[in-house]
């Protein structure tokens, strides 16, 4: 994922503040935030890039939104790695009602793989989630999808800043402090202890 900032993410909500493509990611969001009560499962695709910057920023707002903990579900994790990033797809045949499986794959054409794990998690009772290229496959599994065309107004890459950020926001349940505390850590930056 390309590295944008607060301030770059805070400009493009507001240069799409109006559009459809900002609607259809804040009933996204809604709907990440509210559907893992138990585990977010988040997997990328078996032949693409894994979502490590996405996991990073949903970590980051889980400060305030505590359903945003992901934890990331690793096609082939390396022998040694650390707990949390030594989870395998063994963790997708545990899935179960309370968790929420957020599909990352930007690809137009989902594999067969990658298929067959969402169906199998959607059937154990997981809540699945996509932000995805388009596969209709993938598209017709999720219980929410969120499309990115090629030719759209953002990126794959700035769609996933997009719902990172709009799903850390609690729609208003925040006190002022909390708010203005948010405000200033986009603005100025989380200040070192």
């Amino acid at each position: 994922m390309a590295r944008m900032d607060h301030g770059q993410v805070a400009f493009l909500r507001e240069l799409l503040a109006s559009s459809e493509t900002m609607e259809q990611t804040r009933r996204f969001a809604r709907t990440l935030r509210t559907s893992a009560r138990d585990d977010l499962l988040l997997l990328g695709a078996p032949d693409g890039e894994e979502p490590w910057h996405l996991a990073a920023h949903l970590d980051e707002e889980s400060r305030f939104v505590p359903s945003l903990k992901p934890t990331l579900v690793r096609w082939q994790p390396p022998p040694g790695a650390p707990p949390h990033l030594a989870i395998g797809l063994d963790r997708l045949a545990d899935a179960r009602r309370g968790e929420a499986l957020f599909v990352v794959s930007e690809a137009a054409a989902a594999p067969a793989p990658l298929l067959e794990r969402v169906d199998d998690a959607r059937r154990t009772g997981a809540v699945i989630l996509t932000l995805d290229g388009g596969d209709r496959e993938l598209t017709g599994l999720a219980h929410e999808a969120l499309t990115v065309p090629p030719a759209g107004p953002v990126t794959f890459e700035q769609a996933q800043h997009l719902v990172s950020a709009v799903a850390g926001e609690e729609g208003g349940r925040r006190g002022l402090r909390d708010r203005l505390a948010r405000f200033l850590d986009l603005v100025a930056g989380p200040q070192e202890p």
